[in-house]
């Protein structure tokens, strides 16, 4: 087994600060692997953008990340995992994951009146990759998909507790609950910020569904498989390092807010260099 490649970092990457979620899930579940982040919060949101736009990025956000010499590569966004993940994977020789897959696994599972929604970006619901997968493993299981394309802005401004998020997810909300469906897909890695909210207005009889908490769990196998698991052996001084493509310090101030580890720099790169 290659040392040296074991105690590589995974690298995460996301438009902005959702993906963050994801990796607060990998160092929780994963806590001797070092994380490499990347948010592309110059470029956000990626919801709203082109399938061939995200690929661009995705590919750009890739090349950065080999620089980094990561080991495996997580893609924390939803929207990018509907849009580039498979052709990405295809390209590179690099374990990939996504956080759909898992997410859609997970809700397959633990459905009982076959009824789930999912919410998400208007790309992830637009591109009906929930459904579809979701629908492979049980084709009698009907999605009813939600774009909610304001939620993204009001996690980002961090108005994660306010009256006025609360009322757009009751708008948006209120249509699911008509179709009574009994398991909700947090189809963004924004919204497992939101969980408490939803939660609470979709009420207890609804199962909710948090893909970043599952992905982290797969990427737990993944390297197992592939002997790729950080022994833990080498404690390095700053196990998990953060970069953006702009307001490094906003992001600073967010990760700090979320994370269970304080995060001490922020670096801005230039990802067009890419």
């Amino acid at each position: 087994m290659n040392m040296d490649l074991t105690e590589a970092p995974i690298g995460v990457f996301d438009s902005g600060v959702g993906g963050l979620t994801v990796a607060r899930e990998i160092m929780r579940n994963l806590p001797a692997e070092h994380i490499v982040y990347f948010g592309d919060t110059a470029r956000l949101p990626y919801g709203s953008k082109s399938r061939d736009t995200i690929l661009m990025f995705s590919r750009q956000i890739i090349r950065f990340l080999q620089t980094q010499h990561v080991k495996a590569i997580v893609v924390a966004c939803n929207t990018a995992s509907a849009f580039a993940l498979d052709e990405v994977a295809g390209e590179n020789n690099l374990p990939m994951i996504g956080v759909v897959k898992p997410g859609a696994r997970v809700a397959a599972q633990v459905t009982s009146n076959k009824r789930i929604g999912v919410i998400g970006t208007e790309g992830t619901t637009g591109s009906h990759i929930y459904r579809n997968y979701i629908q492979d493993i049980d084709p009698e299981i009907t999605v009813i998909e939600k774009p909610c394309p304001l939620l993204v802005p009001l996690v980002e401004e961090r108005w994660i507790h306010d009256s006025v998020t609360r009322q757009v997810l009751e708008r948006y909300l209120a249509g699911l609950q008509e179709q009574q469906v009994d398991t909700l897909v947090l189809g963004c890695t924004h919204y497992p910020l939101l969980r408490s909210i939803v939660g609470e207005i979709m009420g207890s009889a609804v199962t909710l569904v948090n893909p970043a908490y599952e992905t982290a769990l797969e990427l737990k196998q993944l390297l197992a498989a592939r002997n790729l698991t950080n022994p833990g052996t080498d404690k390095k001084e700053f196990p998990y390092r953060f970069f953006v493509s702009d307001l490094a310090d906003k992001f600073k101030v967010f990760a700090n807010s979320i994370l269970p580890y304080d995060v001490e720099m922020t670096q801005k790169i230039d990802i067009e260099n890419y």
